[in-house]
Formats: structure tokens, C-alpha cells, sequence
């Protein structure tokens, strides 16, 4: 529940996904260090969302992955 009220269906889904995707965070980072690790983060993110924004012209969505991509890539080479 929150704010005293249930969850509407569209909420209940947005903190689902959410949920999956902080799990889905903290088992690469646990798996591959946390370089590594937040890096296939966002290649996965890109993957499962990606799509779904390039169809909806969402190109924010997608310059904001590519740049945490780049960013992460540019920390783990030094």
C-alpha cells in the first residue's frame, strides 16, 4: 500500500519492473564486480527497454543509457 491507498495497476507494474531491475543490477554487479557489472546493467536495460523506446521515439530514454554506457566503459579502461 502506499499513501493509505492500494497500488493501481499501472503503479503495481512500475515498481515491479523496478524491483526486477535492481535485481537484475545487484546480481551482475555481485557476478562480475562493479565496473563490469553495472556496465552489462545497462546493456541489459538498453536491451529490455531500448526497443520498446526507439519504437515510441523516446530518444532521451535511449541518449541517457548510451551515455552511462560510455561513461562506464570510459571508468573500467582507465
Amino acid at each position: 500500500m502506499s499513501a493509505g491507498r492500494p497500488l493501481t495497476r499501472v503503479e503495481r507494474k512500475k515498481m515491479n519492473r523496478a524491483e526486477h531491475e535492481r535485481k537484475i543490477r545487484q546480481d551482475l554487479i555481485a557476478q562480475h564486480g562493479n565496473d563490469l557489472g553495472t556496465f552489462y546493467y545497462w546493456l541489459r536495460i538498453m536491451n529490455i527497454r531500448g526497443t520498446q523506446a526507439y519504437r515510441d521515439g523516446d530518444t532521451v530514454f535511449i541518449r541517457d543509457v548510451a551515455l552511462a554506457l560510455q561513461n562506464v566503459h570510459s571508468r573500467h579502461l582507465g
